[in-house]
């Protein structure tokens, strides 16, 4: 029994001086991950209205069977459908077409990268497009 003693005397030892460490509040609190750091503005809405989405088409969501749909500002769109007095006549991976009273509109997921092929066997390059 005595050799048992032994071989879990220093485990509860340290079990216990880290509980106590931990009551006493030595111990800091681990900061949350996922909490932007400080310093960084955070978008807070007004009572009884969303906070603002960014502007712009957010995602594309090719489905299989179904419509393609998009995201612009906040609202899920799809193929056909109205996004105020616009309709979305065109629905790329990386764009989306709206056609309505002020003409057609172009909207990109990436607008200001431009893709370039490098040439034979070589990947293709995004380079900013400064404007």
């Amino acid at each position: 029994m005595a050799g048992g003693l032994k071989r879990i005397l220093p485990a509860a030892l340290a079990a216990a001086s880290l509980l106590s460490a931990a009551m006493a509040g030595e111990l800091a609190p681990l900061p949350d991950p996922t909490r932007p750091p400080e310093g960084m503005e955070t978008v807070e809405a007004k009572p009884g209205k969303p906070a603002a989405a960014a502007a712009g088409l957010q995602t594309v969501i090719m489905r299989k069977g179904k419509k393609p749909v998009a995201v612009i500002n906040g609202e899920t769109v799809e193929l056909g459908g109205k996004l105020g007095e616009a309709t979305l006549v065109k629905l790329g991976e990386r764009e989306a077409v709206l056609q309505g009273p002020q003409g057609r509109e172009v909207l990109r997921l990436t607008p200001d990268a431009e893709k370039k092929p490098v040439g034979k066997g070589g990947a293709a390059t995004v380079r900013e497009v400064k404007g």
